[in-house]
């Protein structure tokens, strides 16, 4: 089997702000804009463009954390990993099973019980029948949900309903796993469990891409960060060197 990557060749992502259709508010927030960020679209719709002119090689091996103020476009490159958001220019070229654990409860019906949605989840990560019964114990004992997994989703509580798809999603090592910031699920033990369970799950996969503004984290798990700026790449390299510069420049 070869070997995990991840390619993006200039990638630019952008999409429109439907709100925003009057002639002055066009004007207004063309005037307000910065690093071009806010722009014009062929329609002459009011545009945020997400990512502009993106290239990274992602090989195994490869621990990236993903740093930069709010609306640098960490999300919006995770989202494009994931197949979430579309290139308008450029293209993205991925080797390997992706796994993103920003969008848990995709495709999980409330009507159904917890065992059912054990089998729709894990349907829609790829498994087959048997892998999902191979599994199911599993599962189960992690939740701790005990008699609640015979209920149907809607009489559970939000963090009940983490806890399941969080067991489901991480039931899997994929070649590529997503994170948009650390795992965060449930009460305190819980939370423990749920960490030690994402450690050893990056441990295993082929490519780890996280974004995160948790820089002891980032120094902890990645052995290269990628510091994104106005939706394009201002430094990409080494942990310690990306991040003792953004820490000055955060500084300053």
């Amino acid at each position: 089997m070869s070997l995990p990557f991840i390619k993006l060749d200039r990638v630019t992502i952008e999409y429109p702000v439907y709100s925003a259709d009057s002639r002055s508010l066009k004007r207004s927030l063309l005037n307000l804009s910065s690093a071009g960020r806010l722009g014009l679209g062929v329609d002459q719709r009011v545009v945020v463009r997400a990512l502009n002119d993106i290239s990274l090689d992602l090989t195994h091996g490869d621990r990236v954390g993903l740093i930069g103020v709010n609306g640098a476009g960490k999300t919006s490159l995770l989202r494009a990993l994931a197949g979430v958001y579309e290139p308008i220019q450029g293209s993205i070229e991925i080797n390997g099973r992706v796994i993103s654990l920003f969008n848990l409860t995709l495709g999980m019906d409330a009507e159904a019980t917890g065992y059912e949605n054990i089998l729709i989840r894990g349907l829609i990560l790829g498994l087959t029948q048997g892998q999902i019964s191979a599994k199911r114990r599993e599962i189960m004992d992690f939740t701790e949900l005990g008699a609640f997994l015979d209920m149907p989703l809607r009489t559970y509580s939000s963090g009940m309903m983490l806890r399941l798809a969080f067991a489901i999603s991480t039931s899997i090592v994929p070649d590529i796993l997503l994170l948009d910031e650390w795992i965060g699920v449930g009460d305190a033990g819980f939370l423990r469990k749920a960490e030690e369970r994402a450690r050893a799950l990056v441990s295993e996969v082929g490519i780890l891409v996280v974004a995160s503004h948790q820089i002891p984290l980032l120094e902890h798990v990645c052995n290269r960060i990628v510091w994104l700026d106005g939706g394009t790449v201002r430094d990409d390299g080494p942990t310690k060197q990306v991040l003792a510069d953004y820490s000055r420049f955060s500084a300053g």
